[in-house]
């Protein structure tokens, strides 16, 4: 007997897949709770109340799976062409960074346009996550360095460039302006106008989290109805026939990791405009150690076919917009 690979998936595997893996996880979940003494039922009904039907709790799970749904896009997108992006959460912490810098540019200014806040601070942080996401794109393009570790040391690097720029120097993020903020370090004040708007009442919906759909629709669009999305999958599928056929392999490099950082960096400036209030300090040298938004992310992001052309007939986006959704719901309801 010989297992091949199937030319062709029926449309309801990809939902029996996911549902089964899920009906098989809760089991082997049951029968670790009830050999420890535990009621599963009970677990489960507290797992689905503090995830999704409790009070606020649905608004608390989109708040949490925002800046994962971010990270896990940001995952899938460079998964596509069989690079691994472990560097999500540095690449956002530059988005925040970039973000902050031109909302504080245009509160200087005196600029009192929302729209035209949340268009800067995207565009910003679009670029600085970029940025962060090139150095790693470059080493393995031109240097084959592996990217898995380059990517993930950057976490670490760009988690102490945000507690240099607030607590070990006087940079242009750090509120110097009074005595207490000198001697308490705080990140400078947001503009009001940079708060972003939410919309709901009994459920509150951030508007970063929709502009991750958004992000999500035209990443399966690119990457299932486009030349670009096209020659990813043929590179990820056979290198080697890209290459004869004429497709660019470094340049594409450089493209898709460009792409993973700047949906990453988007996830910065949610961060900032959705749920900074007041000041922004970034978190602290102990909890930085512990890159969770990284490893989050790659979960979200191997969770979705690895091929959209022949693997799957479900938006790639979408599937790790959903399964970050749900890692979420399940932090929240653990926590």
């Amino acid at each position: 007997m010989r297992i091949e690979r199937r030319l062709e998936q029926p449309w309801w595997l990809t939902l029996a897949v996911p549902i089964g893996s899920l009906v098989a996880a809760f089991g082997i979940m049951a029968v670790v709770l009830v050999a420890s003494g535990h009621d599963p039922g009970h677990t489960y009904r507290k797992i689905l109340e503090a995830g999704f039907t409790g009070h606020g709790a649905l608004s608390a799970t989109l708040i949490s799976g925002t800046p994962i749904l971010f990270t896990g896009l940001a995952a899938a997108a460079a998964f596509r062409m069989q690079l691994f992006n472990i560097g999500a959460e540095g690449q956002l912490y530059l988005g925040a960074v970039g973000g902050s810098w031109i909302a504080l540019q245009l509160g200087d200014r005196d600029a009192g346009s929302t729209p035209l806040y949340v268009l800067a601070m995207c565009a910003a942080a679009g670029l600085a996550g970029a940025f962060w996401a090139l150095i790693p794109g470059l080493l393995r393009a031109f240097a084959r360095t592996n990217e898995i570790i380059t990517s993930l040391m950057l976490n670490y690097v760009a988690g102490y460039l945000l507690t240099y720029l607030i607590f070990d120097s006087s940079s242009y993020w750090r509120d110097v302006s009074t005595l207490q903020a000198r001697s308490f370090p705080q990140g400078k004040p947001m503009p009001p106008a940079a708060e972003w708007p939410t919309f709901g009442s009994s459920v509150v919906i951030p508007l970063g989290f929709l502009i991750g759909l958004v992000v999500a629709g035209a990443f399966w669009v690119v990457y299932t109805r486009t030349r670009f999305g096209f020659e990813v999958s043929v590179i990820a599928d056979s290198p080697r026939a890209a290459r004869y056929a004429g497709m660019r392999t470094r340049r594409k490099i450089l493209a898709v990791m460009a792409v993973s950082g700047a949906i990453a960096g988007l996830g910065g400036a949610s961060q900032i405009g959705d749920f900074t209030r007041g000041s922004w300090s970034p978190r602290s040298p102990a909890t930085i150690r512990s890159p969770s938004a990284s490893w989050r992310s790659c979960s979200a992001g191997f969770r979705t076919p690895a091929s959209p052309c022949k693997e799957s007939t479900s938006p790639p986006g979408s599937s790790a917009s959903c399964k970050g959704s749900f890692s979420s719901a399940h932090s929240v309801g653990s926590s």
